[in-house]
C-alpha cells in the first residue's frame, strides 16, 4: 500500500473544534496505531507518512491527526487540556472507522507525551498499549525527569523507541525511569539515532535504516499485547 491511499478524515474534538486526520486501513490490518504528531511538524511530514507506509505494508493500520494549533499553522501548542481531548477524539474516531481493529496510541514526540498525559489522567477507550517515537524526557540542554512522572499512572504497556543520541532523552534519566516503570515499559535503543531518528554516515547506517529497525521492533510489539475487550 503507498501513502496516497490514506484517506482524509475529520476528527470532532468538542462542539466548536475539529481536525483532520489521515486513515490508512491495509486489506491485512489487525491493528490500528493512533498516531499524534510532533510540536513542529504535522501529520503530512514526511517522517509521518514514511512510518505509516511502512506500517502498512506490516498490517498496521494508522490514523494520523492534526493537533488544533497544528491545524491553525500556528507554532504554539494548544493547551495540554485541549490536547488531551484531541487524542481522545482520535481514539474514538479510530474506534469508529475500524471497529475491529485493536488499537495502540501514541506518537512521535510531543504527540506521544500528549497521548500518555491523556492515558494517565483517564484511560483510552480499547487502547492497549501506547508507544513514544522519541519521548521527549526533557526540553534540550536542560536534564530533567518531571515530564516522566505521570507515567507512573499508566497502568497499560508502554513502548519507547529512542536513539541513543537524543538530546531531549539523556540515557542517564531515561533508563531510571523505564526501570521504574517496571514490566509496564519496553525500551528500545537505536544506536547513533538523534531525536529525528537520524544517524550520522560515520555510523556505517542511513535513515532508512533506522525506521525499518524501529517499525519492526513497534510491529512485534504490538504483536504481542494482551488486547482488551472492546467497549463501544
Amino acid at each position: 500500500m503507498s501513502m496516497s491511499s490514506a484517506q482524509p478524515v475529520t476528527v470532532q474534538v468538542n462542539e466548536s473544534c475539529t481536525v483532520s486526520g489521515l486513515f490508512d486501513l491495509p486489506a491485512n490490518a489487525r491493528a490500528c496505531f493512533v498516531f499524534a504528531h510532533g510540536a513542529g511538524a504535522g501529520m503530512n511530514h514526511a517522517s509521518m507518512a514514511s512510518v505509516a507506509d511502512d506500517l502498512s505494508r506490516q498490517g498496521v493500520a494508522t490514523l494520523r491527526y492534526q493537533f488544533p494549533y497544528m491545524e491553525r499553522r500556528s507554532r504554539r501548542p494548544d493547551p495540554p487540556a485541549l490536547c488531551h481531548a484531541t487524542v481522545r477524539a482520535a481514539v474514538a474516531e479510530a474506534t469508529r472507522l475500524a471497529p475491529g481493529l485493536r488499537l495502540v496510541a501514541g506518537g512521535r514526540s510531543f504527540g506521544g507525551r500528549m497521548t500518555s498525559q491523556a492515558q494517565a489522567l483517564a484511560p483510552l477507550p480499547n487502547v492497549a498499549g501506547l508507544a513514544f517515537l522519541a519521548f521527549p524526557l526533557h526540553p534540550a540542554g536542560r536534564p530533567s525527569q518531571e515530564r516522566a512522572e505521570h507515567l507512573s499512572n499508566v497502568d497499560i504497556p508502554m513502548l519507547f523507541l529512542t536513539g541513543t543520541r537524543d538530546d531531549l532523552a539523556t540515557l542517564e534519566l531515561l533508563q531510571p525511569v523505564v526501570q521504574r516503570l517496571g514490566s509496564r515499559a519496553t525500551l528500545k535503543l537505536l544506536q547513533d539515532a538523534d531525536h529525528s531518528f537520524h544517524v550520522r554516515a560515520s555510523s556505517g547506517r542511513r535513515d532508512p535504516d533506522v525506521r525499518q529497525e524501529f517499525v519492526s521492533t513497534l510491529v512485534d510489539w504490538i504483536s504481542g499485547l494482551t488486547w482488551p475487550t472492546p467497549r463501544n
